[in-house]
């Protein structure tokens, strides 16, 4: 006779002092890691370099999210460009037609891809891992021709601004738009997801989309509902892509359709691949990897994709869990050293 679910299901969840001494050590690195990019714009007098800096940090979100959905799902998006840009053109196309408060207007550019790509996940991620990557980026470059025609909605290739009020929940619009506080804003913003993203890997419902991504059968056999935690987990994605987005906008204050193009999906997953999405922080060590590269390489040729994709061959070849599982192997060797 075979046992009850209750016995056979995983126990997962439990409390001990290995998992509170991890939660003490992911709640010491992210203070210090905070206080470090509050420090970063003091050390950094550039306003050139604390820009790209910003910028990178907002891609850095962008990649965590694939991560994200690479780590939990086993699903890989050609497509997230959809919550950045849907994000972006919503703060432009509410600026425009002045619809709702901007404040309300930001968190519905977080919810809003959130519950599309919910809904988008009930029906999409029952299919086989390269038909889900295809239709991600069908429909991004579906939304990026949209924006790209429709000139009365969004003005097509000329872009349209993103008007903001003078203050936004309670800060002046200069907070958002000067490179020393908005690194600072996206900076913590980065250091936040990856934390939450960290415990939610911790958490039952962490465990359990893994155990669905290793063995969905097995998982559906000892009791577990299957598709929901799938969708779930590509909704968390698509909000943390929408909060990229965000950021976006309202730091650069346009809106392109570049926003929804394939490219800016194909440079996150890149950035994704090239730090690892086994660790939690692998895709935002792999985006400031890919600046720095694209900044030293790109000021003495214009050929720096192909510096880029040589390294992204070197790094699948030879480091399949990327930069990240690379540190965490010398990190284990010297542990395993140590006296």
């Amino acid at each position: 006779m075979s046992e009850p679910v209750s016995r056979v299901a995983p126990t997962v969840g439990a409390t001990g002092p290995a998992p509170r001494a991890a939660s003490g050590r992911m709640l010491v690195a992210a203070v210090l890691l905070l206080a470090a990019g509050v420090a970063v714009p003091w050390l950094v007098g550039s306003q050139l370099m604390l820009t790209l800096m910003t910028q990178a940090v907002i891609y850095a979100i962008l990649a965590t999210a694939i991560g994200f959905l690479i780590r939990q799902n086993g699903l890989t998006s050609f497509g997230h460009a959809a919550f950045f840009g849907l994000a972006v053109y919503l703060l432009a196309l509410n600026g425009k037609y002045d619809l709702v408060p901007a404040e309300v207007a930001v968190l519905a550019a977080i919810a809003l891809p959130a519950a599309l790509a919910f809904a988008a996940g009930l029906v999409i991620v029952r299919l086989p891992p390269l038909a889900f990557s295809m239709i991600t980026l069908a429909v991004a470059q579906s939304l990026h021709e949209l924006m790209l025609r429709w000139r009365e909605l969004a003005n097509g290739d000329d872009g349209m601004p993103v008007r903001l009020p003078s203050t936004l929940f309670g800060f002046g619009v200069e907070l958002f738009q000067s490179p020393s506080t908005m690194f600072v804003v996206c900076w913590c913003a980065l250091v936040l997801v990856v934390l939450a993203l960290a415990a939610l890997s911790r958490s039952h419902f962490g465990v359990l989309t893994v155990a669905i991504r290793e063995n969905e059968e097995r998982a559906r056999y000892i009791g577990y509902q299957t598709l929901v935690p799938r969708a779930v987990v590509f909704a968390i994605s698509g909000a943390i892509g929408g909060l990229a987005g965000v950021l976006f906008a309202l730091y650069n204050a346009f809106a392109t359709p570049g926003a929804l193009h394939w490219s800016l999906s194909g440079e996150a997953l890149i950035m994704a691949v090239i730090g690892g999405a086994k660790a939690v922080w692998g895709p935002p060590l792999g985006a400031m990897v890919f600046f720095v590269v694209k900044d030293a390489v790109g000021d003495l040729t214009e050929h720096w994709p192909a510096i880029i994709g040589a390294t992204l061959i070197v790094v699948t070849v030879m480091l399949p869990h990327g930069l990240s599982g690379l540190v965490e192997r010398i990190v284990r060797r010297l542990k395993d050293n140590r006296p």
